[in-house]
């Protein structure tokens, strides 16, 4: 199969999710424990598992009528690890051939996804046993009782549903779960898209190890292409597995963590195949209103001023970016030379940096917000990414009021909205704010 790019079009994504092609919507249920009952929407046929000449356990795509497991010296010295490697081997091969039948990547890409999530699957540890343990790490405990409560109060508050996800740790011993590429052409905004299995076309590829997205990433740029790689602390299968609470979610505050989780779980309570825009609006909407909750119900003033100056420094830099967005896409429609184009990119990016800059100094007592952002190599995917997480915010504020302020009817609306086309969506996601920065009031 070959690896093929699925078009251009003005698609963004965020940098707290990720980003393999399965890793979304709702609906059908992998149980990540036992493969004997298994639902999906494509209603696949069990991948055959056969033994090479090697005696090497792999997957038979051209015999699929069945599900074949290893004989015992593929996997295993003893019966009892053959059979958990076969399990293993099934559960593998299953998220690998879910995930193979997208046409817009190849299978050395998928590969390396199934590869990844199958290793978080199976480093799981169950929550209450690491909490009810004396020789936890005291600090360890105290964080997962946390995300124990925040995960209570999405269910009571915020009717988001937790299900089974989150009731088991991973500790991966990185800064990141996966690396997300990003890549526009030099003179244009439009990311560009690949396509995968229930996710749809989106723009951007996840990948499990920052090695291999760098990898990927130096071969778009060679095409002359802007391109981004970002991290991600978390992401959501929303339902497909039983999603671990990771240690990369647990590595900053309380507020960081009660963000992630609300944002990850309104990602299972409602998403369109294909339209990364809506998605991240009603996400981020969602995690917006959740942790001002959250903190007005721990009744911690002091963490919530200081969320609600963070919040409002992200709309105004959000303006600042918005700006400069008008001012590329206006350059981009000019009949100029390379040259000339390159020349007046760069001079539209360094005057961001120079208003950031002043922005520092006069609205925020020079505390450095965006420092890593504002620091890296600006460029066309840069913006794209930050524009899909930020933009939409003003119309879900606005369904909120019509929905009187009542979370449940709001998540009702919202599941109204998405059967909008796509066009009516976008048109509908693109309404405007009396104030930019009306989010902190939410």
């Amino acid at each position: 199969m070959k690896a093929t790019v699925c078009g251009e079009q003005n698609w963004y994504v965020h940098i707290a999710m990720p980003i393999l092609g399965m890793y979304f919507p709702m609906g059908h249920r992998l149980q990540a424990r036992g493969i004997a009952s298994i639902r999906h929407p494509w209603h696949l046929k069990k991948p055959r598992i056969r033994n090479d000449p090697g005696g090497n356990c792999v997957p038979d795509f051209e015999a699929v009528a069945n599900m074949e497991v290893c004989s015992e010296p593929a996997w295993t010295h003893s019966r009892r690890a053959s059979k958990t490697g076969t399990r293993f081997a099934r559960e593998f091969f299953l998220i690998f051939t879910c995930l193979l039948v997208s046409a817009c990547a190849g299978p050395g890409y998928y590969l390396q996804a199934a590869s990844g999530q199958w290793q978080l699957m199976h480093a799981r540890q169950d929550i209450n046993e690491l909490i009810e343990n004396v020789e936890t790490d005291p600090a360890l405990v105290t964080r997962l009782q946390t995300a124990i409560d925040i995960l209570g109060f999405a269910e009571k508050e915020l009717g988001l549903p937790a299900g089974d996800s989150y009731q088991s740790y991973v500790e991966t011993g990185r800064t990141a779960v996966t690396w997300n590429v990003v890549t526009t052409p030099e003179f244009s905004l439009a990311a560009r898209k690949w396509c995968f299995p229930v996710a749809g076309c989106v723009p951007y590829r996840g990948y499990f190890e920052k090695e291999k997205a760098q990898r990927f990433a130096s071969k778009q740029r060679a095409k002359s292409l802007d391109v981004s790689v970002s991290p991600a602390i978390a992401y959501s299968t929303l339902g497909w597995f039983e999603d671990p609470l990771l240690d990369t979610i647990l590595q900053g505050d309380s507020i960081r963590l009660a963000a992630t989780l609300f944002h990850e779980l309104a990602h299972r309570k409602l998403y369109v195949s294909g339209d990364a825009s809506f998605n991240e609006a009603y996400a981020g909407f969602v995690e917006l209103k959740g942790v001002k909750a959250w903190l007005q119900s721990v009744n911690d003033r002091e963490k919530e001023q200081a969320w609600l100056l963070q919040r409002a420094a992200r709309a105004d830099f959000h303006q600042l970016l918005t700006g400069t967005r008008k001012e590329l896409s206006a350059l981009y429609q000019q009949k100029l030379s390379e040259t000339d184009m390159r020349r007046s990119k760069t001079e539209i990016f360094d005057k961001l940096r120079l208003h950031y800059a002043e922005m520092k100094r006069l609205k925020w007592k020079n505390h450095d917000y965006f420092s890593a952002w504002i620091a890296g190599d600006i460029n066309n995917a840069q913006l794209a990414l930050f524009q899909s997480y930020e933009g939409g915010i003003c119309a879900f504020t606005a369904l909120y009021a019509e929905a009187g302020n009542d979370i449940t009817q709001f998540h009702r609306l919202a599941q109204e909205r998405s059967g909008m086309t796509r066009n009516e969506r976008q048109s509908w996601l693109a309404q405007n704010c009396p104030d930019v920065a009306s989010d902190v009031n939410l």
